[in-house]
């Protein structure tokens, strides 16, 4: 990917950066040699950002030409703001509390250079001020009153910052392109940049260590600069040109509102945020599956109206489900009457709505790995030992919380749990799903349809290996190959 410096003059940014082109304004924004760039991320360092300045239609143009402009319009817009702009700090509320609680003074300036400050121990705060407003220089002017309250936030005017910060500035940038990536021979091969999300705290991640390192193997191997992010870098996904989330989803969470911010910004996100929705709610997936005639067990949608039906519908014992149930948790099963109350009443304390579903047991379950319309691998989870589900939680020994796996070539899954598994996750659209079914007297039922299906090293991958890594990040770059191409067509 192209990085590119704009200013108003040339002599506005005389210092030479590695793979960092400097050009000026009025030809980045009318000559048709720019027009023409597919990938390239613009660094806006112009005077001025007022609305129809030439800096204000630098990022304008470069976001309709599928560029990445830093800071966006929308930045601008917020910049301009200063109701918005202490509306959005209010997260930081208690940093900034802390950060300036030493300070004498009732009023102070803070000068933000690509996200630093001439003095160290405001680098955290300068650092989430530059994540909330994503420019490269910016002045955040604070006032007391009770406490510290930002009373506004503005661009720096690169000719503006004073003579003894100029090579604190040139030291910050340099260090800002390297962190991110956008120099460096090394990384100049790079055309797309991928952000995984990962919390390295997650007890049953959808992906091991190793999982993970083949991914951003696979991700480099084709063009990539791939970086894992956490929760924190919510306000980092414009940098990147796609999001693939590898911890567990919930509507509820962060990682949905990753996937509905990276949506609504343009990038490629594998679980998009409607597979999310759809499949992180069972009561969603029953209904869908019900409708579109597709094999389930025996399944109800239980209310505080029809709860005392349960028993005469399903039968003891039965499987109760929390609507956003995942891996095993918040799925219970209700062996006699009394335990059928206690659990219902519980459920619904918490939920208008849950599954329940008749108790089918079967010594495993299949899993069919879907990317694209498409199977991408298949494997038998067997229950963990002495329990009734794949995975047991209350296991005494860590080796009995998990049952074992069996990778199995296509050609040894019998027709009718492909086609079922495919027909369920067609359903929901064409990203990455892991459907669960359970084959009894030769026809294949679907449990549930996983947006964020396992895949770890030495498991999902003993047939394809590397090969299952590289056709995830195919699909991935196909899509922003796609969404590029469709940007610059219209």
């Amino acid at each position: 990917m192209r990085k590119i410096v704009v200013v108003d003059y040339p002599k506005d940014w005389e210092t030479k950066m590695e793979d960092v082109e400097v050009v000026d304004a009025q030809t980045y924004l009318t000559d048709t040699t720019y027009t023409d760039i597919k990938n390239a991320r613009i660094f806006n360092l112009c005077r001025s950002y007022k609305y129809q300045s030439a800096g204000y239609y630098v990022s304008l143009l470069a976001e309709a030409r599928g560029h990445k402009p830093i800071p966006s319009v929308t930045t601008m817009q917020d910049l301009k703001t200063p109701t918005i702009a202490r509306a959005i700090t209010m997260e930081i509320n208690d940093l900034v509390q802390k950060s300036l609680s030493k300070l004498k003074s009732k009023t102070f300036t803070l000068s933000i250079y690509f996200g630093q400050n001439v003095a160290q121990k405001y680098e955290k705060l300068c650092k989430q001020l530059h994540d909330l407003f994503q420019a490269p220089l910016l002045r955040a002017q604070f006032v007391f009153k009770d406490e510290w309250v930002l009373q506004s936030i503005s661009p720096i005017p690169v000719t503006d910052v004073p003579e003894n910060h100029k090579r604190y500035m040139v030291k910050f940038a340099k260090a800002y392109f390297a962190r991110h990536r956008f120099s460096g021979a090394r990384i100049s091969r790079k055309v797309y940049d991928l952000a995984i999300l990962v919390d390295p705290e997650e007890k049953a991640p959808p992906s091991n260590e190793r999982a993970i390192q083949n991914f951003v193997e696979a991700a480099e191997q084709q063009g990539f600069y791939t970086e894992l992010i956490t929760k924190d870098d919510y306000r980092r996904l414009a940098e990147f040109d796609a999001l693939f989330i590898r911890e567990t989803t919930s509507v509820n969470h962060h990682t949905y509102k990753f996937a509905r911010k990276a949506h609504a910004d343009g990038l490629v996100v594998i679980d998009d945020p409607v597979s999310i929705l759809r499949c992180t709610n069972k009561v969603y997936l029953a209904e869908l599956l019900t409708k579109a005639k597709v094999p389930v067990p025996k399944t109800m949608i239980i209310h505080k109206d029809n709860r005392e039906q349960v028993e005469a519908e399903l039968g003891l014992p039965c499987v109760l489900k929390k609507p956003d149930s995942s891996f095993s948790q918040g799925v219970v099963k209700a062996k006699d009457r009394k335990g059928l109350e206690k659990q219902l009443d519980e459920m619904l304390s918490d939920s208008e709505l849950i599954i329940g579903q008749e108790f089918t047991p079967t010594d495993f379950d299949w899993r069919i790995g879907v990317l694209d319309k498409q199977p991408l691998y298949a494997c038998k989870y067997f229950m963990a030992k002495d329990h009734w589900q794949i995975y047991n939680w209350n296991g005494k020994k860590k080796q009995d919380e998990e049952g074992d796996d069996e990778v199995v070539p296509f050609e040894d899954v019998p027709f009718h749990v492909l086609h079922t598994a495919l027909k369920a996750a067609n359903l929901i659209g064409d990203g990455l799903y892991g459907v669960d079914l359970k084959e009894i007297d030769g026809k294949a039922y679907v449990i549930e349809v996983n947006d964020n299906p396992s895949i770890d090293a030495g498991c999902e991958d003993k047939i394809l290996k590397k090969e299952l890594y590289a056709a995830i990040i195919k699909s991935i770059k196909r899509r922003i190959d796609n969404h590029k191409n469709i940007r610059t067509d219209g």
